[in-house]
């Protein structure tokens, strides 16, 4: 666990924990069709909406907005940990980009707090619903 300054981006997280932003994950909630999920990849890498779409046989993707996010999960954006059920009452789906690290690193549910885990500990403790890819 590390304390640091707020940070608002996820290079600035990454400089703040002294570590690449690739083993950043980014995790962000969006409404597929008619529900939210939780999706959690690269900081390094944008979301591809198109793949997730495609993937899940869905014909509507768009981000929560700030007071949804609020309403969800009782956080503000950059600070959403990427965790789903029962942490947040969210569907969660990991893109193939977490795997490729041996860590990963998030912000811990504060714009102050992070924690870095072993890769292997974070997919056993989260149980994603699906792991895929939708990173670009």
């Amino acid at each position: 666990e590390a304390h640091h300054g707020p940070t608002r981006t996820s290079q600035e997280a990454a400089d703040a924990r002294g570590e690449s932003i690739r083993i950043g994950g980014k995790a962000i909630v969006a409404k597929v069709d008619k529900s939210f999920r939780l999706f959690v990849l690269s900081a390094a890498l944008g979301l591809n909406s198109r793949a997730i779409c495609r993937h899940l046989g869905a014909q509507r993707f768009r981000f929560a907005t700030r007071d949804e996010l609020l309403e969800l999960t009782g956080l503000v954006p950059g600070c959403v940990p990427p965790f789903g059920r029962p942490i947040l009452d969210l569907d969660l789906y990991v893109d193939r980009s977490i795997l490729e690290n041996d860590r990963i690193a998030f912000n811990a549910g504060s714009l102050t707090d992070s924690m870095i885990m072993d890769r292997e500990d974070y997919i056993r403790i989260a149980e994603p619903l699906e792991i895929f890819e939708f990173s670009r």
